[in-house]
């Protein structure tokens, strides 16, 4: 059973990256210009599984399966599909990521904004959440 799953994880990380790749070549790509910043609202949604150690290795399941190929293993923005991406993608570890509400990032990943896909179709809010709460565990070491 466990060969199988990861014979399926090797041939869905290709299509993956063949995806993305596709959504960002120019003729699909729609360009956003400036720097994406998630409406004030956006910090006013509180995150209902916060402290909840529980979810974090939950959340590190889907950023794997989602994530990965555009933000890296370390979320730095360095995944194998990030070079053909524009524009590139965030690196989760910095303080200007960091800074942001747990909201405003659940706004993003719910939202999307090309490259990036909306999660709100794909992932379930509580999945959203957990990732949230994973994301907040990429810090970079000071």
């Amino acid at each position: 059973m466990k060969k199988t799953n990861t014979y399926k994880k090797l041939l869905i990380l290709p299509l993956m990256v063949v995806g993305v790749t596709l959504l960002s070549s120019s003729a699909l790509k729609v360009q956003q210009k400036g720097e994406w910043i998630a409406p004030k609202s956006a910090d006013t949604i509180k995150n209902p599984l916060k402290g909840k150690a529980e979810t974090i290795a939950l959340g590190k399941k889907t950023y794997t399966m989602y994530c990965v190929a555009c933000h890296g293993d370390k979320g730095k923005g360095d995944g194998i599909a990030a070079t053909g991406l524009n524009p590139r993608p965030a690196n989760h570890t910095t303080e200007k990521f960091q800074s942001q509400s747990d909201g405003a990032i659940f706004w993003k990943l719910t939202t999307g904004r090309p490259p990036m896909a909306a999660y709100e179709k794909i992932l379930t809010v509580q999945q959203r959440w957990q990732l949230v709460n994973y994301m907040r565990t990429l810090k970079a070491a000071k």
